[in-house]
């Protein structure tokens, strides 16, 4: 009870609201930046192989549609290339930056990324724990295993680097990080599909993944530095579920910054939040197949979060094709929609919400405002009120006009307090992984569709409560949505990062 204590404490202390944001610095400490590669002093460093051949899009949905590629430097390349590579290098004004195939809150990119694997021909004779280093796309090899792991399956750990997001936002930041691992999670399994493999999550203690990954050997870190694990997947089949013993660890991080501000409340909530990863009841749709597409690399290198729609509108099949790609998220349950719909032909403009499951509709409907009329419009989808949001949408999202300018935003609408009372504290990190998944899947499908899409992580939370008319924590919105059509800065120059 008392981790849950610590969860409400620091949800509601970094709620943003309308006369005071979640507490940061309220600037930008540029001589403070963080490093957004972490390399580790001395490890060997295994170059990795580009390979531009990705099978269409739309086959990645579509159940043994393509071959189960065998585990080898080639496949792992490709995996971790369209998963948690660099999608494009941009440039302006003399600065440039990197973009990655896994959307982050301000590009700030707190992920990390280990990988367990048998003996790999080109990486190993044995069994190996390395480290994904995107910018070289090369794996920094940190242990070679006494005992051999089983064939037919790898393991891959997530990490954040809390600090990453720290820099800039302040106290809100654990939730950027904690869908930041949700985007990673989702991009994992897609470039997984590319290759006919499976993926799942493991329920695996976060303490045992530390400690696999050599993350709680403190002295390799700066203090400030500490990544925080989150979650373990399984790549492929396989009975086993004995993780190796990693013993301590040669190399020394390198240090992501000069000088640090410290936040107490983020040590409290991420030691609040450890202990046995939880796994919703998954969901069991029928996962529409969408039309024949483009090559996936084309999809996957080109997402991009807008920084202002044009206005215009999309079309009532691309609104649906959207809600329904979400599902293909099948572990992210607990969430819903509640839309703002501007401009989707055959729709009237008004608030509606998404079921993703049909589980929640009587409780949904017992919670929030009783005047909502609940039109039943099918496959999940329900108009709750008739009428122009867009200025509700731009309020809530912190006065942000792409949430107006967007063909449509939404809050995901999370079961919290029953997500608390079933999983614990950890049940809160899960929920915005939950989120951030859905999050990159709705990225990728917006692509594919021509469209762009945009995360909102700045939202007034309690705000867009009472807009539903919701008066308790049953359900919590834990982030937002836009997607429409970008207007594109020409004067930033696209490069390919590799």
């Amino acid at each position: 009870m008392k981790n849950i204590s610590s969860v409400l404490e620091y949800h509601d202390r970094t709620k943003h609201r309308p006369h005071a944001y979640a507490a940061s610095l309220g600037y930008m400490d540029w001589a403070t930046q963080p490093d957004p590669y972490r390399r580790y002093h001395g490890a060997p460093l295994i170059s990795l192989i580009h390979s531009e051949v990705t099978p269409p899009y739309h086959l990645l949905f579509q159940k043994d549609a393509l071959p189960i590629a065998p585990l080898c430097i080639e496949s792992l390349s490709m995996l971790l290339r369209y998963s948690l590579g660099l999608a494009a290098i941009k440039s302006h004004g003399g600065s440039s930056w990197a973009l990655r195939c896994n959307a982050s809150s301000g590009n700030l990119q707190p992920t990390e990324c280990y990988i367990i694997a048998p003996a790999i021909k080109g990486l190993s004779e044995g069994s190996t724990l390395s480290h994904y280093a995107p910018r070289e796309h090369a794996l920094e090899l940190l242990h070679t295993y006494d005992e051999t792991l089983k064939e037919g399956s790898f393991l891959i750990a997530l990490s954040s680097v809390i600090w990453r997001e720290e820099w800039k936002y302040g106290e809100r930041c654990w939730r950027y990080c904690q869908l930041d691992a949700g985007h990673a999670y989702q991009s994992i399994k897609i470039a997984g599909r590319m290759l006919g493999w499976e993926c799942e999550i493991l329920p695996s203690d976060t303490e045992e993944i530390g400690h696999l990954c050599g993350l709680d050997q403190y002295h390799r870190f700066h203090p400030h530095e500490i990544e925080s694990p989150d979650m373990l997947i399984r790549i492929g089949k396989s009975n086993t579920s004995t993780l190796p013993i990693t013993p301590s660890l040669p190399y020394r991080a390198n240090t992501l910054s000069p000088a640090h501000h410290e936040w107490p409340i983020l040590e409290r909530i991420e030691k609040a939040t450890q202990g046995i990863y939880p796994l919703p009841p998954p969901l069991h749709p029928t996962r529409d197949v969408p039309n024949p597409s483009k090559s996936a690399i084309d999809v996957v290198l080109k997402r991009r979060s807008a920084q202002m729609m044009d206005g215009s509108g999309i079309t009532l099949e691309q609104f649906r094709t959207l809600l329904n790609a979400s599902l293909f998220c099948t572990h992210a349950s607990d969430v819903h929609f509640i839309l703002f719909v501007h401009r989707v032909e055959g729709l009237e403009k008004g608030l509606y919400t998404y079921l993703r499951t049909s589980d929640d509709l009587e409780t949904l409907k017992h919670a929030m405002d009783e005047n909502f009329s609940w039109k039943d419009l099918g496959k999940g989808l329900y108009l709750l009120r008739s009428g122009d949001f867009r200025g509700a949408a731009q309020m809530v999202s912190c006065n942000q006009e792409i949430a107006k300018e967007g063909a449509f935003s939404f809050g995901m609408l999370c079961n919290f307090s029953s997500s608390l009372e079933t999983h614990g504290a950890i049940g809160y990190k899960n929920l915005y992984h939950q989120c951030g998944a859905i999050g990159q899947m709705l990225y990728l499908e917006a692509t594919s569709l021509g469209l762009s899409a945009t995360g909102i992580g700045c939202f007034l939370d309690d705000e867009f409560h009472a807009l539903l008319g919701l008066r308790d924590q049953q359900y919590q919105s834990l982030y937002h949505f836009t997607i429409g059509r970008a207007i594109v800065d020409t004067r930033i120059t696209t490069l390919k990062p590799y």
